[in-house]
């Protein structure tokens, strides 16, 4: 499930929470998935992944990941995203673009004292996509951090990252694919609101 707190209430935001509640109602799975896309300038290559979108706070949209990882690597020399939410029983998808950038450690900190054991020993033993032996190692890792870390004790290297949409796009999906495709873009202060064809 994804936490709201004190949501903008401009209409895309707005709507967004609509379209989450809709999901819900209609039990959709795993509801909280969202593939973020980044850019690495070193390979020259763009990258995509589902990520657990944990929070909507106000404006800002917020996960959280390895800072090791090479999707934060690329946050931090390419901060522009896309992002996209696909809810099947309702058949809707929500494009995004933004920036991202970190947390505050302080943020990190709380959140992570919020969590479950389990999530915090994972986090604690795995360098994210790093090479390794074997699975087998994998859970060597996992429990041996299970058992003899603090686990409510934030590494440096883990933390959340947050992204404000300036780009949204409502994509519902209808019968003889005369699909809607409502978009709100952000300019200077206000939203421009516009269809798209299918």
């Amino acid at each position: 499930m994804i936490s709201f707190q004190d949501i903008d209430n401009s209409e895309p935001y707005l709507k967004f929470k609509d379209e989450y509640d809709k999901a819900v109602a209609k039990n959709q799975n795993i509801i909280e998935a969202i593939c973020i896309s980044s850019y690495s300038l070193e390979n020259k290559i763009v990258d995509s992944r589902f990520v657990n979108l944990k929070t909507v706070n106000n404006k800002e949209f917020i996960f959280f990941s390895n800072y090791t990882s090479p999707k934060a690597i690329q946050f931090e020399t390419h901060n522009q995203i896309s992002a996209v939410i696909f809810w099947a029983e309702t058949n809707v998808q929500i494009r995004m673009k933004a920036k991202i950038k970190k947390l505050s450690i302080f943020e990190n900190k709380k959140y992570f004292e919020s969590r479950s054991k389990e999530k915090n020993a994972l986090a604690i033993s795995s360098m994210q996509s790093k090479k390794i032996d074997s699975y087998d190692q994998v859970k060597i890792n996992y429990q041996d951090a299970y058992e003899n870390q603090d686990l409510s004790l934030c590494p440096q290297y883990w933390g959340g990252f947050s992204f404000e949409p300036y780009y949204f796009e409502f994509w519902e999906g209808n019968k003889n694919r005369l699909n809607k495709r409502e978009v709100f873009e952000k300019l200077e202060n206000h939203w421009d609101k516009y269809i798209l064809q299918p």
